[in-house]
């Protein structure tokens, strides 16, 4: 092999690159090839990986949201169930009441200052004071919440504003009714004291 003429012996085996063209000459077993330089390579495969990663990262926080979107739906449908389940056992707890038909129709709450603390409260009283304590926890735990205690035969159907009671059957049900995200949830239970 002849050693390359433009190159000096101190730059044998070294490329020659020519700063105007951008070419580098790479000495070969044939001689010395011309090799374009590529330039900025590094530069795009950084900003494409930092795309990516913005990318991934967006996405991600898409999925965090989705998740706690989710997640919040089943805390305010936990309270939900867990305040139908007190006021069915406010109901077993008061026996006379419900044999007497006193949890009918409870729609619309009522002060009650004679009962709680007095031991002459009668089952009607208590089965108002039930409810109104109820409504009151209600509208404090879950957003817009309210709720009704009715005779149903169809217990789950209704809406805040029309609760879906009948009047018939033998079945009891606790409907309780909030608002989540604007739209209008609904749990119901069908009690047998």
């Amino acid at each position: 092999m002849r050693p390359d003429p433009l190159l000096s012996p101190r730059q044998r085996g070294v490329a020659r690159v020519s700063n105007q063209r951008g070419v580098a000459r790479v000495p070969t077993r044939r001689g010395v090839a011309r090799v374009p330089i590529q330039r900025g390579v590094a530069l795009m495969e950084a900003l494409i990986a930092i795309l990516l990663l913005s990318l991934c990262a967006l996405a991600y926080a898409g999925l965090q949201l989705r998740g706690l979107s989710a997640n919040s739906s089943a805390m305010w449908r936990s309270k939900a169930t867990l305040l139908a389940y007190e006021m069915a056992d406010r109901m077993r707890a008061n026996r006379p009441a419900v044999s007497s038909g006193q949890y009918n129709a409870l729609s619309a709450p009522q002060a009650v200052n004679d009962c709680g603390t007095n031991s002459s409260c009668t089952p009607a009283r208590m089965a108002l004071l039930d409810y109104s304590l109820w409504s009151a926890t209600l509208a404090r735990e879950l957003p817009g919440g309210t709720g009704v205690v009715c005779l149903d035969t169809t217990p789950d159907d209704g809406t805040a504003s029309a609760t879906g009671c009948d009047g018939s059957g033998g079945m009891l049900a606790v409907k309780v009714f909030w608002s989540e995200r604007g739209k209008a949830a609904r749990l119901a239970l069908a009690v047998r004291p």
